[in-house]
């Protein structure tokens, strides 16, 4: 796995370009080198007392959104005393010290394996640590606490109710002594995925366990099913739903039917059709949503492409001469003679669409931006292959469609998103809400986890 990949997948909630990667060149002590991307650490100071102690930090501090996060660092020499502390530091702690030593600063030392803690006064925690051996530390910011490894075995807490925003820190005093850290970019020794999991598996079941408030739940949750049926135009199961749980329509079946009717249209990639029909069932509806219709034509033009693509291959008409207002020659024959070309009529019908929709200048940007992209798949030979093909696919159809069928519900003075979707988006909302104010639980409790956790099959 790549290295972004991996860390990305170890992370996905927290900003990447926030993440530490590696040590500061700027925030270290001087007797502090470093190399290899400044991955590598090297004591270079005399080594006579503690106050030849050097530090380093990593060029960020740990996010919350991270939940639960993990760095090795790997012993390359112990040089010759093996004074040597790994841990973690705020931003302010003097780096003329070992981890563990100053306040707001933990580290666990190699020399003899103890943990310290804002204190030069150490306790047992766990081995000496020497040359080959790999120490992990991982911050656990749902219930903030931190453990170590050794090897890839788990040694335990080492500390509790640690703050957030701490740097992952690494303190060498003795001549000789040198350590690589790695911060994601390659594969841990320790299993941090399960670890992971097994949080993950732990926040699932408090949230699935945990006691609804509402006395009539039951009911609630019948409403907003039903709710989002009627909104997307499920008739037939509203129907059967409504009569089992005996609920009643807030629209009527007919009106629910007209915007199903809609919707299979712009789905199927009928949207000239859909606009008909949506101006005889609802006349008024698009004169006052401008940039709704906009949007339409737009799509209808990327569909008229999508027919001509399909089964007459790629054409060698460019969109340009159209943009410059200058007639094209559709009797224009392909390179190969053994190509069809496509329809005589379709293609004329193509570029005098094209034209409407450049002489109506949208003022809105984003408008603008969706129509030079539809414009652009005619500068391509093949226009599924090209750079843009993603347009011409089936999904694109879907939040037009969406759009269209909330403007429908509006205009009747109903809402424009049904309570299923709403209650999704505040949650999800909250959960980044929470992201940010430095709750580490929340980058496990995310929604779309909660749902495909239990849609599982039982």
């Amino acid at each position: 796995v790549m290295t972004e990949d991996r860390i990305s997948k170890l992370y996905p909630h927290a900003n990447q370009e926030q993440l530490p990667r590696a040590w500061s060149s700027k925030d270290r002590w001087q007797f502090i080198k470093l190399s290899r991307g400044n991955l590598r650490v090297h004591y270079n100071g005399q080594g006579k007392n503690h106050k030849d102690a050097a530090s380093v930090r990593a060029t960020n501090p740990i996010p919350a959104a991270c939940g639960i996060y993990y760095f090795e660092v790997k012993i390359i020499s112990k040089g010759r005393d093996g004074y040597m502390g790994i841990g973690l530091a705020d931003g302010n702690v003097n780096m003329n010290r070992l981890p563990g030593w100053e306040k707001d600063s933990y580290g666990y030392h190699g020399d003899d394996g103890n943990s310290f803690c804002s204190s030069g006064n150490g306790k047992k925690y766990g081995p000496q640590f020497t040359t080959g051996d790999v120490i992990g530390c991982c911050v656990n910011m749902i219930n903030m606490s931190v453990f170590y490894t050794k090897n890839g075995v788990n040694l335990g807490i080492a500390f509790e109710n640690v703050p957030l925003n701490l740097y992952p820190t690494v303190g060498l005093q003795s001549p000789g002594e040198i350590a690589d850290a790695n911060f994601g970019d390659r594969p841990f020794v320790f299993d941090i995925e399960g670890y992971m999991l097994e949080w993950k598996t732990k926040l699932q079941r408090q949230i699935e366990t945990h006691p609804s408030r509402s006395n009539d739940m039951d009911s609630v949750l019948k409403k907003i099913v039903f709710g989002y049926m009627v909104h997307h135009g499920y008739c037939g199961a509203a129907e059967n739903f409504a009569k089992a749980t005996n609920l009643y329509f807030l629209e009527n079946i007919p009106s629910i039917k007209n915007r199903q009717r809609v919707q299979k249209l712009v789905m199927s990639g009928e949207i000239g059709q859909a606009i008909n029909v949506t101006r005889e069932l609802y006349p008024t509806l698009l004169d006052n949503k401008p940039e709704l219709l906009f949007k339409l034509q737009i799509r209808h033009f990327i569909e008229m492409i999508n027919k001509l693509s399909e089964g007459n291959g790629p054409h060698p008409y460019s969109i340009a001469r159209l943009m410059n207002g200058e007639d094209m020659d559709v009797d224009q024959k392909p390179e190969d003679e053994n190509q069809q070309q496509p329809s005589r009529q379709a293609l004329e019908q193509l570029l005098l669409f094209g034209r409407e929709l450049a002489s109506q200048n949208t003022q809105d940007e984003t408008l603008k931006k969706q129509l030079q992209e539809a414009f652009s798949l005619l500068a391509y030979r093949d226009p599924k292959q090209s750079p843009i093909g993603y347009l011409l696919n089936s999904n694109q159809r879907e939040q037009l469609c969406a759009d269209l069928n909330s403007a429908i519900l509006e205009s009747h003075g109903l809402p424009r998103q049904p309570p299923l979707e709403l209650a999704i988006s505040q949650t999800k909302n909250t959960v980044e809400r929470m992201l940010e104010s430095g709750l580490g639980a929340a980058a496990y409790s995310g929604l779309d986890k909660f749902l495909k956790c239990s849609l599982k099959p039982q």
